[in-house]
């Protein structure tokens, strides 16, 4: 081999051996790869889509694996796992990816923190892990990946901390996405050195401080989004200078200050969203010199003044036009039709007054028109119908008038409807049932009078109607029941009439069913049974009548309300099929039977309200499963038994009132359990024993009302730890001992401390002058003793205090002049203000024996004289009740028109009485309502004044056969046959009866003690109760009432006219005062309402005390002299 052949051995020896390391490098770099990629699978958790599942070792070429991109070296440049449902972490041997140019795991489950180990991805340009659960901090360290162009990290609301300043040194940086993350503090101001930045989005974090001016310094920045953040201060007027800036959203931060009119200069801007912050002072109308704008958003701010003239002078583009919730004021300029292209127009909530503009009527292309709560008015214009592509109307709680035009028929595309809270009046077109897309009505609060149209069940996809509170009348039409996507029917607060259609029963998406506060009538269809969806049912205040049962087909039910209505059978066990029932509201109807059992099977229920009913039984033991219970109102019905001590195991009960039913027993110790109690009312039963002590415990209890019982013993002293009592009624019971101090500690005691009419003793306790804010504070018909205590008089806030009938003495000093002497007479000794003074008696000293003595006793045998004359006034009044009956028989059909001429016959003994038909008529306007005086059970009573002169009382009936019976309440009915029978006999005399004897049937003690004030008033006065001086309004108790009253200030010929003249003799020797308190004792025993009457027992002792009170005074003046 010569030496040319050996060097050219050596050189090629040289080259082969030159290659060898790249060989070998290349070897190297594909093994470390796919051992990364291993590991990588390994720290996945779960894999449930199978991605990875061809990444084995058994596959030595990683490069055709999923996801994986290599070079011709076989190195890894690209990783795209997105979406693949992967979870665990991300292993930090990724940072040994050394050619790893895109790194993609975005839209999976990866938790744990970003690894600090990719800052080593020198090559990498884009960073995508955005919709994952990552935590922790972005590692600062990422700020030295020089080729980073592109990184989204958002949707990882567990990716806290703040924006690492270092991100500022990527220059090659076009894109940061952080949005929706946990991110805190400042954006960074070296972000403004991102020259090649396109996209900023930061939205929905937790940045805060001040927006970089620095920010204006990014030349190249077409989208900047900072919305949902913390930030506040000034929006920088730099942000003008971003002149590529085709997108900015600031909304919902906390930035104040004007609008920068720079943002003028944005000419490439299209979406300008700055709503939802603290931005002041008025619209800057260089934003209509924005041609590009399409999005213009400024709502809820503090912005204000008028809006410019120009508003669209250049914004021909502007599509979407949001400045509600500010606070912009005048009138809506006409010239905002210059933006032809709008098809969204929100004003809403500001302080917009004037007409609406008719102009808006050529905005053809609008689609959403809300101008709601401003102060607009005058009407709604015609042109509106010539919005042809109209979706949404909006004009609610404006000022409003007029009518609804016709022409908003023609809106064939309209879904939305809604003009509530405005001063419309008319009729509602026919013409809105040719909107054919209307789904949502609402015209709530206005004054529409008229009928609902019946063009409205053409609207087959309405689900949304609401007419309450206007002045709608007639029937509800049927037609609505064509309208099968209703969901929500809301027709309460009208003057509906008539019944409700059965057609209504096809509403089977029906789920809200208002009705209240009309005047409807007749039975509930059958076919509402099929409403299989209702909610929410409300009919109370009408006239409703029959079985509640066909409302009872849901078992969806939320709230049920018939309140006042005359249903009349019992309550169906189907209402317990709603577990989901919280509020059932049957109060002031005529329901009668048991509480349906199946009422405890409502695990929500929190309110029950059966109160005025007709219901009997007991109340069921199953209720006490319902543990949601907060309210139980079964007052007024007949329900009996003992008060069930389950009710202490409801704990949150606060109201509980069994009150007028016929409860007996003693109180259940159990039931002071309810430490949430607020209102404890158990009044008018007959529950007996004594008032535990264990009432202290209720310790958030405000009204206390065990009145009306025959509770004995005495009052706890528990009951003054109840600090927050607003109101306490023990009245009328049979508690006895003194009043304890301890009540002197409920300084919440505002409504009325009530103690009467029960045997309580002892001193009135000074303490009770601490209930500083009491209004009433009643202690008469006891035998309290001792003297008032001075500081009662000091009580301010009072409004009625009765101290009498007790056994008080002493001086009233002048603290208490501001008290009517009633509040303290019948006592045993009290004297001075209100009261005579205590030395009177003893300044009479001139007057003569003989004369004194001959006073006393005048005054003393007519005191007896009136005693005897009311025994037998009484007497002869119930001798006259058996053995003169008279029938008056005044029967009517209304079922006919013909008998115009009927007469009203009353048969009384041999006499006849003939009452014109047409002359009670005429006398009640036809029975009108403002000539009722009462009504009842058995019927309506009316006053009719007869041209004779003569007032009589007639009552309206239905005979057994539905005829219409007036009656001449002049006398009383007796029912002397089967109560099935309409026959009856009549007892009594005009005058003399006690006002509920006719219709209650029933007399009592408190009707007898009623006449006995007539006699006590014609006795005094010489005035039959039929005499002349009573016409009108007037009758004999008001006439007495009347005078009275103004007794003290009259003078004494006008006091003189109360006494019968053989009367007056006596009156002018300084008696007169016997003969008032007489009065006062005959105006007690004809209070209206029997309640308030006192006993027979008590109006004797009165009688006696004053007879007593006149032989003292005449003893008094014969000792003195």
């Amino acid at each position: 081999m010569d030496k040319h052949q050996r060097m050219m051995l050596a050189v090629l020896l040289v080259a082969v051996i030159s290659f060898l390391p790249p060989l070998a490098l290349g070897r190297h770099l594909d093994s470390v790869d796919m051992e990364v990629l291993l590991e990588l699978k390994e720290s996945f958790a779960e894999d449930p889509r199978r991605v990875l599942d061809d990444w084995s070792s058994d596959n030595p070429d990683h490069c055709s694996w999923t996801g994986v991109t290599c070079d011709m070296d076989s190195a890894v440049v690209a990783l795209n796992l997105s979406s693949s449902s992967l979870s665990g972490s991300l292993s930090p041997s990724l940072g040994r990816l050394t050619r790893l140019a895109t790194l993609d795991l975005s839209s999976n489950r990866l938790t744990g923190s970003i690894p600090s180990q990719l800052a080593r991805l020198s090559a990498l340009t884009t960073l995508f892990l955005y919709s994952n659960r990552l935590s922790g901090t972005m590692p600062p360290s990422l700020g030295s990946l020089s080729s980073l162009r592109v990184v989204r990290l958002g949707d990882n609301p567990g990716l806290s901390g703040p924006i690492p300043g270092s991100f500022g040194d990527l220059r090659n940086l076009t894109t940061i996405a952080l949005a929706l993350c946990n991110l805190s503090g400042p954006i960074p101001s070296r972000l403004g050195r991102l020259s090649q930045l396109q996209n900023l989005v930061l939205q929905q974090n937790q940045i805060d401080g001040p927006i970089p001016p620095e920010l204006g310094n990014l030349d190249n920045l077409q989208i900047l989004n900072l919305a949902d953040n913390l930030l506040g201060g000034e929006i920088p007027s730099q942000l003008g200078e971003l002149s590529q800036l085709t997108y900015l959203n600031l909304m919902s931060n906390q930035l104040e200050g004007t609008i920068p009119t720079s943002l003028g200069k944005l000419s490439g801007l299209r979406n300008l969203d700055l709503s939802m912050n603290q931005l002041e002072g008025e619209f800057p109308a260089e934003l209509g010199q924005l041609n590009e704008l399409n999005y213009l958003v400024l709502s809820n701010n503090k912005l204000s003044g008028h809006l410019p003239e120009n508003l669209c002078l250049n914004a021909t583009n502007l599509e979407h036009l949001f400045l509600s919730g500010n606070n912009f004021t005048g009138q809506i300029p006409a010239s905002i039709v210059q933006c032809r292209s709008l098809t969204q127009l929100d004003l809403a909530n500001n302080g917009f007054a004037g007409a609406i503009p008719v102009e808006l009527g050529e905005l053809a292309n609008l689609t959403d028109l809300l101008l709601n709560n401003n102060s607009l008015w005058g009407s709604i214009p015609s042109e509106f119908g010539n919005l042809s592509n109209l979706q949404t109307l909006a004009l609610y709680h404006n000022e409003l008038r007029g009518g609804l035009p016709e022409e908003i028929g023609r809106l064939q595309q309209l879904q939305i409807l809604y003009l509530y809270e405005n001063q419309l009046s008319g009729e509602i077109p026919p013409a809105i049932g040719n909107c054919s897309s209307l789904q949502m009505i609402d015209l709530y609060g206005n004054q529409f009078n008229g009928r609902i149209p019946a063009s409205i069940g053409r609207l087959e996809q309405l689900s949304f109607l609401h007419l309450r509170q206007n002045d709608l009348s007639g029937e509800i039409p049927a037609s609505l029941g064509r309208c099968r996507q209703l969901t929500i029917l809301d027709l309460a607060d009208n003057r509906l009439s008539g019944g409700i259609p059965v057609t209504l029963g096809l509403l089977q998406s029906l789920q809200q069913f208002m009705l209240y506060n009309n005047s409807l009538r007749g039975s509930i269809p059958d076919e509402m049974f099929d409403c299989r969806n209702i909610t929410r049912v409300n009919l109370s205040n009408n006239r409703f009548n029959g079985s509640i049962l066909p409302l009872c087909g849901s078992s969806s039910l939320l709230s049920f309300d018939l309140t006042n209505n005359s249903f009349n059978l019992e309550i169906p066990a189907q209402l317990g099929n709603s577990p989901a029932l919280e509020r059932i509201r049957l109060g002031s109807n005529w329901l009668v039977g048991e509480i349906p059992r199946m009422l405890g099977e409502i695990g929500a229920l929190s309110l029950l309200d059966l109160s005025s009913n007709s219901l009997t039984g007991v109340i069921p033991e199953e209720l006490a499963s319902c543990k949601n219970l907060t309210h139980i109102v079964l007052n007024n019905n007949q329900l009996t038994g003992v008060i069930p001590t389950w009710v202490g195991s409801l704990p949150q009960l606060g109201e509980l009132k069994l009150s007028s039913n016929r409860f007996f027993g003693p109180l259940p110790i159990e039931l002071f359990d309810c430490s949430k109690l607020l209102k404890l009312s158990l009044d008018e039963n007959s529950l007996n024993g004594s008032l535990p002590s264990e009432v202290g415990k209720l310790a958030s209890l405000n009204v206390l009302d065990f009145a009306r019982n025959q509770l004995s013993g005495g009052i706890p002293a528990s009951i003054g730890r109840l600090s927050k009592l607003y109101e306490l009624r023990l009245s009328h019971n049979l508690l006895s001992g003194p009043i304890l101090m301890e009540l002197g500690q409920l300084r919440e005691l505002q409504s009325a401390l009530d103690l009467s009419f029960n045997d309580l003793s002892g001193e009135i306790p000074s303490s009770l002058a601490s209930l500083a804010k009491l209004e009433v504070l009643n202690l008469t018909h006891n035998s309290l003793a001792g003297e008032v205590p001075p500081q009662i008089g000091e009580m301010s806030s009072l409004v009625e205090l009765d101290l009498s009938h007790n056994h008080l003495q002493g001086q009233l000093d002048e603290r208490f002049a501001r008290w009517p002497p009633q509040s303290f007479a019948a006592n045993l000794a009290l004297c001075g203000y209100p009261l005579p003074p205590c030395g009177a008696a003893r300044s009479a000293h001139h007057r003569s024996t003989s004369s004194s003595a001959a006073v006393a006793a005048i005054s003393a045998t007519v005191t007896l004289v009136i005693i005897l004359l009311l025994i037998a006034a009484v007497t002869r009044i119930r001798r006259r009740c058996t053995k003169r009956p008279v029938e008056v028989n005044c029967g009517c059909s209304s079922r006919t028109s013909s008998q115009a001429h009927r007469e009203l016959i009353m048969k009384a003994s041999s006499r006849r009485r003939e009452l014109k038909w047409d002359a009670i008529m005429e006398a009640t306007c036809n029975l009108s309502d403002e000539f009722v005086i009462g009504s009842g059970g058995s019927g309506t009573v009316y006053r009719a004044e007869l041209p004779s002169g003569e007032t009589v009382a007639v009552k309206k009936i239905l005979h057994q056969h539905g005829e219409l019976l007036l009656q001449d309440k002049s006398f009383v009915r007796e029912a002397v046959a089967d109560s099935t029978e309409t026959g009856s006999c009549f007892a009594g005399s005009y005058g003399y009866m006690a006002p509920e004897y006719a219709y209650s049937l029933k007399a009592t003690e408190k009707s007898d003690v009623y006449s006995m004030g007539i006699v006590l008033m014609e006795l005094v006065s010489g005035l039959m109760p039929t005499d002349r001086t009573f016409g009108g309004d007037m009758d004999m108790v008001r006439w007495v009432q009347s005078r009275v009253a103004s007794a003290s200030s009259s003078s004494a010929a006008e006091r003189e006219e109360l006494l019968d003249p053989a009367l007056r003799p006596l009156a002018s020797h300084g008696e007169s005062s016997m003969y008032y308190d007489v009065l006062d004792v005959a105006l007690q025993c004809t209070r209206m309402t029997p309640a308030e009457r006192p006993s027979s027992r008590h109006v004797s002792d009165r009688l006696l005390h004053i007879s007593l009170k006149i032989h003292r005074a005449g003893s008094g003046k014969k000792t003195a002299v």
